[in-house]
């Protein structure tokens, strides 16, 4: 049986945030029903034309988005009956759904264990109310602690997000500190981008918003690490920490080139070494619109570098080999070991994590 993950994009919103770049949509209730209509013939249609269907098993389901927490209960019992009418499901699929703090009540929660959800990832992004406003959140820290308490009262496996590099925001620690008294379970840290097309890039071009310097993020980045690692969470991935076992198996099945189909608009899909995207607006998505970017040993070389140095699985030599490429004979790997930047280990490499911030730099001079 072959391994496959299983992405599926909500992107529904009550508003869109100042930083926020993902294709996402503000829709009636009528066209929220008319998307998931299209969405359920994109399932149906992939499971009847893959002729690999009936040995495929699902080990992971991610709702992304958008917000997936604000789909009416009607619609995901609509889209798990798809799901499970045409896959095949492990015993103990991980599925994953991404709440805002302000979208969840008891209800839902109840409604998201029946259909079998059983891990929750809160968009916490920071601890400073003041902070969420500029940001163009629609909770406060007091909603977000208590979304969790709630949250944790019917799942144990919770993760949060944090966006590292906000105005003003230097200490992010102290926010970790009280997501792990909540006993959240992964928490991952983003540098804040700042996007074309985002209000927060007007807001920072007319001298309305100041994020953090970049020596200030690496600093906070640094002390977020240290203080997460010290505190019983394994950093497996540059963004991502967790508490053994709670690592998120969807996201290491993107990072070790695992089969994973996306569906929705903008989707993305890695099916038998070949990469699909599904148009990004919804007039195109809904005209089955998409495209493939065939194999390609070059691509697969440059993707296998930088997703293996960014998480806890490194490098493996053998695979780059087989490929056609030999890393160990690049002058910037030989520095870099002999440094102590890269290590070599069974037959693997790895970036230590103390250059995590650098990664970046180190990537472009293995390729």
């Amino acid at each position: 049986m072959k391994d496959l993950s299983v992405y599926i994009h909500i992107p529904f919103c009550e508003r869109k945030c100042n930083y926020c770049a993902f294709v996402s949509y503000c829709l009636s209730e009528e066209k929220q029903n008319e998307y998931i209509d299209k969405l359920i013939f994109e399932i149906k249609s992939f499971a009847k034309n893959d002729k690999n269907i009936k040995e495929r098993v699902v080990k992971t389901i991610y709702f992304g988005g958008g917000t997936p927490s604000l789909l009416s209960i009607q619609n995901f019992h609509k889209i798990f009956k798809a799901i499970n009418d045409n896959f095949k499901l492990s015993q103990n699929t991980e599925i994953t759904i991404e709440v805002n703090p302000n979208s969840v009540d008891v209800e839902k929660l109840l409604e998201y264990k029946k259909l079998g959800i059983n891990r929750v990832s809160v968009g916490v992004q920071s601890l400073s109310s003041r902070t969420l406003k500029q940001i163009g959140r629609l909770h406060d820290k007091k909603t977000a602690l208590n979304s969790i308490k709630l949250i944790s009262q019917y799942f144990d496996n919770i993760s949060a997000d944090l966006i590292i590099g906000l105005q003003g925001e230097k200490n992010i620690t102290k926010y970790a500190k009280k997501l792990i008294k909540l006993k959240v379970k992964h928490i991952s840290c983003y540098m804040l981008e700042i996007h074309e097309n985002t209000k927060m890039l007007n807001l920072v071009n007319e001298k309305k918003y100041k994020p953090l310097s970049d020596d200030m993020v690496v600093k906070a980045y640094t002390k977020l690490s240290k203080f997460l690692t010290k505190n019983g969470f394994l950093q497996y991935e540059i963004s991502n920490f967790a508490q053994k076992g709670y690592e998120s198996k969807h996201n290491l099945t993107y990072w070790t080139f695992k089969d994973y189909v996306g569906f929705g608009v903008s989707a993305h899909s890695y099916i038998d070494g070949v990469r699909y995207e599904n148009a990004s607006n919804l007039k195109d998505y809904y005209l089955g619109k998409r495209l493939s970017e065939p194999k390609s040993e070059k691509t697969e070389i440059e993707e296998r570098i930088m997703l293996g140095l960014r998480c806890y699985e490194g490098v493996s030599i053998k695979k780059l080999k087989d490929l056609g490429y030999n890393i160990l004979e690049n002058e910037n790997c030989k520095a870099f070991l002999q440094k102590g930047i890269l290590r070599k280990e069974n037959g693997k490499l790895f970036l230590e994590p103390s250059y995590y911030v650098v990664s970046d730099y180190i990537i472009e001079h293995l390729i």
